[in-house]
């Protein structure tokens, strides 16, 4: 039995050999670059929302190998 306010974790495991999902929403992460490269994507992400149309905060960010998104001023 789960506890009530038990709450699904979406981080991502590594070296699973799966896919790189979203810490924040569990949605599919794309890479960017060559395999090995650092920065994930949110598949299908168009204006705000992800592949499945819901609005989410992260959407556009880039995300690191463990589903993490990366802040903005790590980017620059």
């Amino acid at each position: 039995m789960y506890p009530s306010d038990a709450r699904p974790s979406f981080a991502g495991q590594p070296d699973h050999g799966g896919p790189v999902t979203c810490a924040t929403c569990g949605c599919r992460l794309q890479p960017v670059g060559p395999s090995d490269a650092a920065a994930f994507f949110h598949f299908g992400s168009l204006g705000g929302r992800d592949a499945r149309g819901c609005l989410i905060e992260c959407s556009d960010r880039a995300h690191d190998v463990s589903g993490q998104p990366v802040p903005t001023a790590a980017l620059a």
